[in-house]
């Protein structure tokens, strides 16, 4: 540092001087992240009232777009040139975003600017001079690459000309498709459709019909719209299904000799009574030493998939099997998965094992990850493993008596080293034969359930830890984890905040167990009270996302140092690398696999997770509107779940359906939203409606096109 800047800095400073002294110092510096702390340091800043100074400068640099705040308290200077590329984003209400390559925040394009770019267009995009106290804004000016951008809609066809009506919330206009690109669609079908060009003095994008789904409102065409959607699939390709089914079934004895042969040993599966695609299984026999031998086997989905093959290639792209109210969507050919590697009663099948020797105490005296070939006694539903465990009676009562201890006192071991138990109901639907909801319960988790996650939970740690442990000074070898990060601490402020007015408390500081235990006293503070299902859903938005990742930083909802998923290769394809990878340093002992590869492998099932969970909550949605449909005008006691700047979302006590209360219907005063507090205020008489409060509200108006419930209060 210069002896001026140093003199300087001693003394009382000018704002005007610290400015300059600041610019110079961030060009200094530029391409650097500079926290606050050092920006002090640096420029000698001793003293509160510079550093106060310094603050206020840095907020005026900010908002002038001058430095970017990467972080808190964390800044960079902002190296913007005239021009940059990026990716560009669509809305339909023309708030447009463009976010560089290089990173940083998103910029706004108004859509008279946006030359018709698409979502997820690679774009080159000029800045304006900004204005203060406004967001910088840009034009796009060149588009270099145009992404895969489909819609679906419904067809509305006249002479001579067609459109599909869209839904998207990327799209505000209608595509208008030429009469010989409609691929013989009519109107009221359902249709994908892809946008071929839009001329720039066109007000409507120009597409062509890829696939018609069905009539609108047919349910196949549905479930198919809201797959297409999302940009899932809704078919399997015919040439993969053509090469499962080139895949032989038979085990040679050359196969059964390299494996550990448990086929003499007792083992089941429990599995929801609908499933067929068994992934796992257990085994267990008392040792002569009197301690219990415990098997997790797993099907041995990479026995048949070699990397690299047609199959794998579609497995890897789907990354998982999606789940809708009334369908599965498998990543692997029905062959596979529901029939050579499902791990069916009474058939040999190959499987990838976990194997426990365990005492009474549950406590994992040794274990060895195997090979193995299985033949399954017994295929369990949830429901008649339940009975067995409930009444003491029933088939192999002995065995699933005896894990079901073990199970639950490892669930116990679990929650007092820090596991979060966030033991949630799901809402199911009961469907007809038309896919029509008929009904909805709530399914609940019993012992049998939990004696299952125990299992699956242990092998997928034993895993992990096999690979991931290693002595000091060594280096792991490569492998996907599943992670969960700490919960962030201003959304458990948040959280703390909100449930003070239910009367609860958490605590938000201290180490990772104090925190966890603490939000479990919540959990069970809660149950059976009306609020629990609130305060269940807002603790779990505190949370953060569990995701696949090559840096392992241990999960801390299952409070676990090491963790990955070995238990679901049929379903999910992180599982599938997993085992390859055990494979490859196990049995070969391979050296360390590409890093990068699989980050970015990674980083692909987590996306495809998240995809797969939005399209499983729309289908979801689509069921509860259509259920609620035949509903109208009827009251029901609800408590407000939501609180936005366009309205009051209420859930239903009776059936957990959600619906909204426009606030262009809350017509007795003019409401304000508090987005801090979760509540709208009125201007003039003060009422609030708050997160929690109950109502009781009337089904007004069900839309199946938008997926939308809109309630109105029903005063009392």
């Amino acid at each position: 540092m210069s002896k001026k800047r140093e003199k300087k800095a001693g003394k009382r400073m000018k704002k005007k001087e610290l400015a300059n002294m600041l610019l110079a110092f961030f060009h200094e510096k530029e391409g650097e992240v500079l926290p606050l702390k050092y920006i002090f340091d640096q420029l000698r800043l001793t003293t509160h009232p510079l550093k106060m100074l310094c603050m206020d400068i840095l907020e005026e640099l900010k908002q002038d777009d001058y430095i970017n705040e990467i972080d808190n308290h964390k800044y960079r200077l902002n190296t913007h040139g005239v021009e940059m590329v990026g990716t560009f984003q669509r809305t339909h209400n023309g708030k447009n975003t463009f976010t560089p390559e290089e990173g940083g925040e998103p910029i706004l394009i108004a859509e008279r600017n946006s030359a018709h770019a698409m979502s997820g267009d690679k774009v080159r995009v000029a800045f304006h001079a900004k204005r203060r106290g406004h967001e910088p804004q840009g034009e796009v000016i060149e588009i270099i690459e145009r992404a895969e951008n489909t819609f679906v809609g419904t067809l509305e066809v006249g002479k001579g000309y067609a459109f599909l009506l869209t839904e998207s919330r990327t799209l505000a206009n209608d595509i208008f498709i030429p009469t010989n690109l409609l691929k013989r669609g009519k109107s009221g079908d359902k249709a994908v459709v892809r946008i071929i060009e839009w001329p720039e003095r066109s007000k409507n994008p120009i597409g062509e019909v890829i696939d018609i789904l069905g009539r609108s409102g047919e349910n196949d065409a549905e479930m198919h719209a809201i797959l297409a959607e999302f940009g899932l699939p809704y078919s399997y390709p015919a040439n993969v299904e053509r090469a499962a089914e080139r895949i032989s079934e038979e085990i040679t004895a050359e196969e059964v000799a390299k494996r550990e042969d448990f086929r003499q040993v007792t083992t089941f599966t429990i599995d929801p009574k609908d499933a067929k695609d068994f992934d796992d299984a257990l085994s267990i026999q008392k040792l002569p030493n009197g301690r219990w031998e415990v098997g997790v086997h797993i099907a041995d989905v990479s026995h048949y998939v070699p990397e690299g093959s047609l199959i794998d290639k579609e497995a890897l792209k789907r990354a998982t099997s999606i789940y809708l109210v009334d369908r599965t969507i498998p990543m692997l050919p029905e062959r596979l998965c529901n029939y050579i590697c499902s791990l069916r009663p009474d058939e040999d099948k190959l499987a990838y094992s976990v194997i426990f020797e365990m005492n009474d105490k549950a406590e994992v005296l040794q274990s060895r990850i195997v090979h193995t070939i299985i033949r399954s006694n017994r295929r369990f539903a949830y429901e008649e493993a339940q009975q067995v465990i409930e009444t003491g009676e029933g088939d192999y009562k002995e065995e699933i008596l005896q894990l079901n201890k073990l199970a639950q006192i490892l669930r116990e071991n679990r929650f007092k080293a820090g596991a979060i138990n966030f033991d949630r109901y799901e809402v199911k639907f009961e469907i007809d034969e038309n896919g029509k909801p008929i009904g909805v319960y709530f399914k609940v988790a019993k012992e049998a359930n939990k004696l299952i996650e125990e299992f699956m939970l242990l092998a997928n740690r034993t895993v992990a830890e096999k690979i991931g442990r290693v002595p000091k000074g060594k280096k792991a070898k490569v492998l996907p984890y599943r992670i969960h990060d700490l919960p962030d601490p201003e959304k458990l402020e948040n959280l703390s905040s909100f449930i003070a007015r239910f009367g609860y408390k958490i605590r938000t500081v201290g180490t990772k167990k104090d925190v966890s235990t603490s939000i479990n006293r919540l959990l069970d503070e809660v149950q059976g009270r009306k609020e629990e299902n609130l305060i269940e859903t807002v603790s779990i938005r505190a949370m953060q996302k569990a995701k696949y990742s090559t840096h392992n930083i241990g999960h801390y909802g299952l409070a676990f140092d090491y963790y990955t998923h070995f238990t679901s290769p049929i379903r999910r394809y992180p599982d599938l690398m997993v085992h390859r990878l055990l494979t490859k340093y196990i049995d070969e002992g391979g050296r360390s696999a590409s890093q990068q590869k699989y980050e970015e492998l990674c980083e692909h099932s987590s996306s495809m997770e998240q995809i797969a969970s939005n399209a499983e909550r729309a289908s979801i949605k689509y069921k509860q509107v259509e259920f609620m449909s035949e509903r109208i005008g009827k009251t029901y006691q609800g408590v407000v779940s939501g609180v936005t700047e366009w309205g009051l979302y209420v859930e239903i006590n009776e059936n957990k359906c959600e619906g909204m209360i426009p606030m262009r219907d809350l017509d007795d005063d003019y409401y304000e939203f508090d987005e801090k507090n979760y509540c709208l205020r009125g201007r003039r008489k003060r009422n609030t409606y708050s997160l929690g409060d109950e109502l009781t509200i009337r089904v007004a108006r069900a839309n199946l096109e938008k997926k939308q419930l809109d309630f109105e209060l029903v005063k009392n």
